[in-house]
């Protein structure tokens, strides 16, 4: 009775650390592969959102379309380090959700973060970027939005970098890539 108690207990245990795994995913584009894990446990809804568009295929065959450096950025007050993809066409796209702020999540937006772009509060949808070095003014309080909302992260690239900053030296014309570079899928790994 012992030993079959101390199984089902094993067994419960080893399945529950099973279910409880980082979700990760990869990447795939015609400059190289980006893997990224994501925290459900720290951003649910935001996370949801991305791993809905996800299963759907829906960035399959999208862009990164939108790059931000130091040299495009000079207009600005409050400079950024980002590339920016997830075209969906919009009659494909689900509502926008509810932002879930860094002040909640406790994810900063840091080298390698992956975040949900937006325009208001509340307002993401499918685009989402990818951070270049530290950007503070991204989280909450922070000057890039004068809502001081700042964007909602939800993860972080663990191997790829090199492909992300290889994406943001490409030719752009006012932060657009003049030859966006193509999304081929991204797909979960877990």
């Amino acid at each position: 009775m012992n030993k079959i108690f101390h199984f089902s207990f094993l067994s419960l245990f080893f399945l529950n650390s099973f279910a409880q795994k980082t979700p990760s995913c990869i990447i795939k584009t015609t400059l190289g592969d980006i893997q990224i894990e994501l925290y459900p446990e720290k951003a649910p809804i935001t996370v949801a959102n991305f791993l809905n568009y996800v299963d759907h295929q829906l960035y399959d065959g999208t862009n990164f379309y939108r790059v931000c450096t130091p040299e495009n950025e000079k207009e600005r007050k409050v400079k950024i380090e980002v590339i920016q993809g997830g075209d969906v066409p919009e009659a494909k796209k689900f509502a926008p959700i509810q932002i879930e702020t860094t002040k909640q999540t406790g994810i900063h937006h840091q080298d390698g973060t992956l975040s949900m772009a937006r325009d208001q509060p509340n307002s993401a949808t499918s685009s989402f970027f990818i951070c270049i070095n530290n950007q503070p003014e991204l989280d909450f309080e922070g000057k890039r939005n004068p809502d001081g909302q700042g964007f909602a992260a939800l993860g972080k690239v663990t191997k790829g970098m090199e492909v992300v900053r290889k994406i943001q030296a490409q030719k752009e014309k006012n932060q657009y890539l003049l030859h966006p570079v193509q999304i081929h899928s991204i797909h979960r790994l877990n």
